[in-house]
């Protein structure tokens, strides 16, 4: 009887609807990306779809909070695990390293992920697309397969050990770098940021100062305020160090 119910399940399953030559082709990207058979293409086709009004709930968000959540897990463990004489503290500022908006903005620049949005035409894409695309991607690949699988690809493919070793000593954020520095010395250390029209007159720039013990010591102007104060630390940074060789401790590997 229950040979029966398995062949009549068999010989009567519905039939996958061949894909369209556009889904054939995107399916086979993201295969070349993942490394492996996708078997939901719904899900990574919702992945690099743009939000496009307040209705519209089947766009890349969603996923970007999974992935986010993914990856955050599977770069803990792979830590834990592999840096097994390194401090919370260590692994803590590597880990923040390593899912630093900017970092994963360059993971998905490396992937070309914005060559994969469905849905781009008359869409301004902001400066963090690409991480934003590469954490939702992350989010697709774990509800299609499963943690392990999932992890085994990111590992694998998309944030390789050798990527992660890369960013040991790098600095990513010279601001948190100052910061640091100057609460363990005692200085006063502010920003002080205001807006100039630039010489366009078309758009406006942001400059900022760093203003250590109370005397300005760097300015740098961007298209962001966040952008002016990092630009302007980066400066202060280099000038400091020079001067005074008192920037050099940079979080090492116990």
């Amino acid at each position: 009887m229950r040979l029966q119910k398995y062949i009549s399940k068999f010989l009567f399953k519905e039939k996958t609807p061949p894909l369209s030559n556009e889904d054939f082709n995107f399916k086979e990207k993201i295969k070349a990306i993942v490394g492996y058979e996708i078997r939901n293409i719904d899900l990574y086709k919702e992945a690099f779809s743009l939000k496009l009004s307040r209705n519209n709930y089947k766009n890349y968000e969603r996923l970007e909070f999974l992935g986010d959540a993914v990856l955050g897990s599977i770069i803990s463990s792979y830590l834990f695990i592999n840096y097994p004489k390194s401090n919370e503290g260590f692994m803590t500022q590597l880990k923040s390293k390593i899912v630093n908006r900017k970092n994963l903005n360059k993971l998905g620049e490396e992937l070309k992920l914005s060559r994969l949005i469905k849905n781009t035409k008359g869409t301004i894409l902001s400066e963090d697309i690409t991480g934003n695309l590469f954490e939702a991607l992350i989010g697709a690949i774990f509800l299609d397969t499963d943690y392990e699988s999932c992890k085994k690809i990111v590992l694998g493919k998309l944030l390789t050990p050798e990527k992660i070793n890369q960013l040991e000593n790098k600095i990513i954020s010279y601001k948190s770098l100052l910061l640091e520095w100057s609460q363990k010395e005692k200085k006063s250390l502010a920003y002080e940021t205001v807006e100039e029209s630039s010489p366009s007159e078309k758009t406006s720039v942001f400059r900022s100062y760093v203003i250590l013990e109370g005397k300005r010591i760097t300015n740098a102007s961007e298209s962001s305020k966040k952008k002016a104060e990092e630009k302007a630390a980066q400066r202060a940074f280099y000038s400091l160090n020079k001067k005074q060789r008192i920037l050099t401790k940079i979080p090492q590997k116990q």
